[in-house]
């Protein structure tokens, strides 16, 4: 009888701990998937800034490339800029004989 019973006692032990484990297994999993979806969403929070850092460089440098073409279209270039600046000399009076 004795063996019997430390049979049983030992089963029952067994059949507790297996419990346990099973239930620990189940946490594990659930942990798991959370860090899983953790792991998702973090990623597409990562995707979408990098999408934001890229949409502003692009309209920065629309901008400026826009600015550019504007001081091109402003006014003369070359020669022409350098004859529209320059200083006007001194006033020369010729007499016409009348």
């Amino acid at each position: 009888m004795s063996k019997t019973s430390d049979l049983s006692v030992a089963l029952k032990n067994i059949q507790s701990e297996m419990k346990t484990l099973r239930a620990q297994a189940i946490e594990v999993r659930a942990a798991l998937k959370t860090a899983r979806a953790n792991a998702r969403t973090e990623k597409t929070i990562a995707r979408q800034a990098k999408q934001n850092i890229a949409t502003v460089k692009k309209a920065e440098r629309i901008a400026k490339l826009e600015a550019k073409l504007l001081a091109l279209k402003a006014g003369p270039v070359g020669i022409k800029a350098r004859k529209a600046n320059k200083k006007p000399g001194k006033v020369t009076v010729t007499k016409i004989a009348a």
